[in-house]
């Protein structure tokens, strides 16, 4: 398996001058850092890749050792396209990916595991919450139909970790590269569910910390909630 950090966007919302991932937290380490030292604990630092692209060479000077792939174009596209330049260098293996403004607690990933083992694609999920401006998902027969923002009545929310199988992740990328700049990777899975039949699961983490952090409220909540 390899792990994706969507870490390539501008962030404009928390009005950092630098890539949000490197956004300090009050406990004295960064955004990206936490989630390194997170994943690190339960994979290999070598199957980390950094899609990058917004003053890169900050990202990646302060984490040297990861494996990158830039995007050229990021000021003019969103998450759906830096993942699908990701995916494309890894067509025959599963991906757990996520954005790169998550901070979560390292516990969840226990939850996540014994779908990764199975090979069984999903979006973690937080059902305590339904948050209007958040992307939000609906069932059926047990697995995610809708995904998005504009969802209406959505279970939950989904918290920004998720996990394509080796399996699935050719139609994946087929549907990936049909969405438009502006899409989020969420279009993607949306359109793998309607047109390939994809089964995704909706994997609740809610017993566990987990937010994304994209105005300085979120930040705040991060530092109230992450303070070792």
């Amino acid at each position: 398996m390899k792990i994706v950090i969507l870490a390539a966007g501008i962030g404009s919302r928390l009005g950092n001058p630098f890539p949000k991932p490197l956004t300090p937290l009050a406990n004295g380490k960064s955004i990206m850092k936490m989630q390194v030292e997170h994943l690190t604990k339960y994979y290999n630092l070598d199957d980390i890749y950094v899609v990058v692209g917004f003053k890169k060479d900050l990202i990646m000077e302060r984490f040297p050792e990861l494996t990158y792939i830039y995007n050229p174009f990021f000021d003019r596209t969103n998450t759906s396209k830096s993942l699908l330049q990701a995916l494309k260098k890894n067509r025959d293996k599963s991906v757990l990916w996520l954005n790169g403004d998550v901070v979560f607690d390292e516990r969840l990933l226990s939850i996540l595991n014994p779908y990764i083992n199975a090979q069984k694609s999903f979006v973690a999920v937080n059902t305590s919450k339904v948050a209007e401006e958040e992307v939000k998902y609906t069932l059926n027969n047990g697995y995610v139909e809708q995904l998005s923002k504009a969802v209406k009545n959505g279970l939950g929310e989904a918290v920004g970790i998720n996990f394509i199988a080796a399996n699935d992740i050719g139609s994946f990328i087929k549907r990936l590269e049909e969405c438009n700049n502006d899409d989020y990777f969420e279009r993607g899975l949306e359109l793998a569910v309607e047109k390939d039949g994809l089964q995704l699961s909706a994997v609740d983490i809610s017993e566990y910390d987990c937010l994304e952090v994209d105005f300085k409220e979120d930040l705040d909540d991060a530092n109230n909630l992450f303070q070792k």
